[in-house]
């Protein structure tokens, strides 16, 4: 008679169904709150570096003490959302170009590809486009570049993840984020006059 009121004895049950469930509610909490962060990371970071590349196409000082400030700004911004980053964890590039279609394109310059090694090395001849002494894997310049320039800014932000909960499912325990952005400089003062191209090298 016992035996059949114990198996009749609902009492408990709800603490062991929630001590069932709560991990696996908790896992997709965090793992929630994590995704939303590196959204929410994703859309402040694009949102600022277009207001930088706005404001550093603008004449304002040289060229370097312009990017200096732009990338402080950046830099700042991104750290007010993860105060653990580094200046390190935070890359900043630039290239320009003459149009928006060769920023388009970034096609690599034309090159004699000897080896079939899909790069330019071990001497192989190319067509210098923008006369920089480089093959350029993109057909860009390094830097800001002058007035009607179209500049390409892009930033990347290494991070490590909110939870350690990635690594329980063999996924990376560091976050990556990219934003690009595309501005044509000022036209403060007459565009560089691009010379002829010139063969070199590699």
């Amino acid at each position: 008679m016992r035996a059949l009121s114990l198996l009749g004895n609902d009492r408990g049950i709800a603490a062991t169904e929630f001590a069932l469930i709560a991990p696996i509610f908790a896992l997709l909490m965090m793992g929630s709150a994590d995704i939303a962060h590196t959204l929410y990371m994703q859309t402040v970071l694009q949102g600022t570096i277009q207001k930088a590349a706005r404001d550093s196409s603008l004449e304002s000082g040289t060229a370097t003490a312009t990017q200096t400030t732009i990338d402080g700004r950046i830099r700042a911004e991104v750290k007010k959302l993860n105060t653990a980053l580094a200046d390190s964890d935070i890359a900043i590039t630039r290239r320009y170009y003459k149009t928006f279609s060769t920023a388009s394109a970034a096609q690599a310059e034309t090159w004699t590809d000897t080896n079939s090694n899909s790069t330019c090395d071990n001497g192989e001849p190319y067509t210098d486009a923008n006369n920089n002494n480089t093959w350029d894997r993109d057909g860009g310049n390094a830097g800001q570049g002058g007035a009607r320039d179209i500049t390409v800014y892009n930033v990347t932000v290494n991070y490590a993840h909110m939870f350690p909960l990635w690594k329980f499912i063999g996924a990376s325990g560091t976050q990556t984020l990219k934003a690009t952005t595309v501005l044509a400089n000022q036209p403060y003062g007459a565009q560089t006059q691009y010379a002829a191209a010139t063969t070199r090298n590699c």
